[in-house]
């Protein structure tokens, strides 16, 4: 009976997710508590295995709140334009160290883990360069996807976070187990660059003036009213030592998140007026993906309480042949990408992957190692499923049409995450 309604209990949550017709918090809070209810538990006792779950999330919580925040207000100071305008600068007329920029510019705007701030820093300010160079925009998407794809493997990133969240362990220390996979995946983005550039120059690129695009002055301006160029070497600094700090793991997570952005809000916008108003832009996402991150835990506590995931494990163990089973983790992270297209990330991470771990746990497959095979993958889908809002937005600023990008992408991206796969099994950070 428990595996019967925990199947039915998943499918009504993907299922729901995909339909986007709910908030996924309303979503992972009710169909799971409905689901205890209905197994028999009372009231008090589904309170506590929520209560027990949230437990596991609150510092990956907190930790969303600040971060979004943080590098939303770095955004604002002009930070990543100054980045952005050096490298095109620099770029000049070369076709392959305009898509090296690409990949360069990317990279650091996507350090907040936030897809559309992501998409905003990066086309509008590449895409003008790309239409007078006559390379193909279908290039910038990719390499603007596959580098926020690889980036999302920071703590702060929404895959790292939900994996963490599932696994009840801080996302920090999952993304220093990440971090050699992550490094390989910047030299393969880099590499992806060089031989996109070659590509370009083959169909063109660089030959002849192409379209020149008009810049809405307006909106230049308003953004231009928060800049803070002379604070650039502090903003920097403080953005590299937090940085840092996060990588060797000196003070909790979210404790340097929270102090970083008092000292951003205090030297760059010592005005009480302004501090709130931006504090107040950012906060939507922030609080969004941090309510979330607490009905997922709500799920797992129930999960868990209940011993829904182990009767539901039980039962596809029955069907799995054995010689399969020690493999699981491999298999699907090799299908990863093309599951995370179809399935939107909280449905992947909320519904799908506790299901994978325990099935894996009894095969003796470590759940960690699961939900390393299953991230990897994953955060290579982001910017070209139809599922993700800010698709939508980087294909219409890029002037490109959803099928085309997805054909061109699809295939670079999956060799991509194979290749990291195969890496991180080579270096034994995923154990075969």
């Amino acid at each position: 009976m428990a595996a019967f309604i925990g199947f039915i209990m998943i499918a009504l949550i993907v299922i729901l997710l995909l339909k986007g017709k709910m908030s996924p918090i309303v979503v992972l809070a009710i169909i799971p508590t409905a689901a205890a209810l209905l197994l028999g538990f009372g009231p008090q006792e589904v309170a506590g295995f929520i209560k027990d779950g949230i437990g596991t999330t609150t510092s990956n919580g907190i930790l969303f709140i600040f971060s979004v925040i943080y590098f939303g207000v770095m955004s604002d100071t002009g930070m990543f334009d100054v980045i952005v305008n050096f490298l095109v600068k620099k770029a000049g007329n070369n076709v392959i160290a305009v898509t090296v920029a690409t990949a360069i510019i990317a990279t650091i705007a996507h350090l907040d883990g936030t897809t559309a701030t992501t998409v905003l820093i990066t086309i509008p300010a590449l895409y003008p360069v790309y239409k007078s160079m006559k390379i193909d925009s279908k290039i910038l998407l990719c390499l603007t996807g596959a580098c926020m794809g690889v980036m999302n493997l920071l703590p702060w990133g929404g895959p790292v976070a939900r994996a963490a969240t599932v696994l009840a362990m801080d996302a920090n220390d999952l993304w220093h187990i990440l971090i050699p996979i992550q490094i390989v995946g910047l030299i393969f983005n880099i590499v992806l660059a060089v031989l996109l550039g070659m590509l370009a120059i083959k169909q063109g690129a660089g030959a002849g003036r192409g379209e020149v695009i008009e810049v809405d002055q307006k909106a230049k301006d308003e953004e231009n009213a928060l800049r803070r160029p002379k604070l650039l070497i502090f903003n920097l600094l403080l953005t590299i030592g937090l940085i840092v700090i996060l990588s060797v793991g000196y003070i909790t997570s979210y404790v340097a998140f929270m102090l970083a952005l008092a000292l951003a809000l205090a030297v760059n916008y010592p005005n009480l007026k302004l501090q709130d108003k931006l504090i107040k832009k950012h906060a939507p996402a922030a609080l969004m993906i941090s309510g979330t991150l607490f009905a997922a835990g709500a799920m797992v506590g129930i999960f868990d309480g209940t011993g829904m995931l182990t009767a539901m494990a039980n039962a596809i163990m029955a069907i799995i042949p054995g010689f399969l089973g020690k493999f699981i983790h491999i298999i699907f992270g090799v299908l990863a990408l093309p599951l995370g297209l179809c399935v939107g990330t909280d449905a992947y991470f909320y519904g799908i992957m506790p299901l994978v771990m325990q099935v894996g746990e009894t095969y003796g497959v470590a759940s960690l190692s699961t939900a390393l095979t299953m991230v990897i993958g994953k955060n290579l889908a982001l910017m070209v499923s139809p599922l993700t809002p800010a698709t939508y937005l980087a294909i219409g600023l890029a002037e490109t049409e959803l099928k085309d990008h997805m054909k061109f992408s699809i295939p670079i991206y999956w060799i991509v995450s194979i290749c990291m796969l195969v890496i991180g099994i080579i270096i034994q950070i995923i154990p075969l």
